[in-house]
């Protein structure tokens, strides 16, 4: 399957485990991640997802000697599979982190792109890397990428199919963090567990507000801002997040 799956604390881990393909995606590494996201969206004890792989890379995109095998009559292609876990992992209802520990072009970069939070190895790199060999972009390469990074930026990677620097992404607003390539995973723990210690009932309204807001006007981003928190004040974990103040105690958040 080449891609594992683990819960540390309350940190749900995926990692891909084909170091000798660059960790390549391949179709049934899309459906065992595909799988396991569905089963942790819901699963109480999952209050966080990272997302690494192992070896030299973090992902260098599709496995291109497979992808472009058809599919069988009535099946979903390879494209239809790989863009559906994109989505997912864009809209899941938990705080994703990419932990990105080496190259990741494409495939790989659309995937950190689709995470809420991205930490990076200090000797990690980035690119999109599809213009290398006359693909085109399908998960995000071309149309979300420039909102991530000025679009001069965008550009550069998308034309040169050049890999840029950890510390270059950083500085242009892709990555949140950079660590040393050792303190990656330790990082990318407490992180996770750091986030696991709030509402996750708060945490989901924030992401899907947050996700929204660029595609609406200031004033109906507010309006949709507005109505979230309308509905949280009906919340078990408002009415104990603020007894937990007033008490001066940590608060025992639900998600309800």
């Amino acid at each position: 399957m080449s891609v594992s799956q683990a819960k540390k604390g309350r940190v749900g881990w995926i990692t891909l485990e084909r170091p000798k393909a660059m960790n390549a995606l391949s179709r049934e590494m899309i459906e065992s991640m595909t799988t396991t996201l569905l089963a942790w969206q819901d699963d109480p004890e999952v209050r966080a997802v990272v997302i690494t792989g192992t070896g030299p890379a973090f992902c260098a995109g599709a496995d291109l000697k497979t992808a472009g095998a058809p599919a069988a009559p009535g099946e979903k292609d390879f494209l239809d599979r790989i863009v559906d876990f994109f989505d997912l992992l864009r809209a899941f209802p938990k705080p994703t982190i990419a932990a990105v520990n080496g190259l990741t072009l494409a495939g790989g970069m659309e995937a950190v792109l689709c995470c809420d939070i991205v930490l990076a190895a200090r000797s990690a790199r980035f690119g999109d890397g599809h213009s290398n060999f006359g693909v085109f972009p399908g998960g995000g390469g071309a149309a979300i990428l420039p909102r991530k990074v000025p679009a001069n930026v965008a550009k550069y990677l998308l034309f040169t199919g050049d890999a840029l620097s950890a510390d270059d992404m950083k500085g242009w607003g892709l990555v949140n963090e950079v660590v040393a390539d050792a303190e990656l995973a330790g990082r990318a723990q407490a992180l996770g567990e750091k986030f696991a210690q709030k509402s996750p009932l708060v945490l989901c309204k924030m992401k899907q507000v947050a996700n929204e807001a660029a595609d609406k006007s200031q004033a109906d981003a507010l309006r949709h801002e507005l109505l979230a928190l309308r509905d949280h004040q009906r919340s078990w974990d408002i009415q104990e997040g603020l007894r937990a103040f007033v008490k001066k105690r940590e608060p025992q958040f639900k998600g309800y």
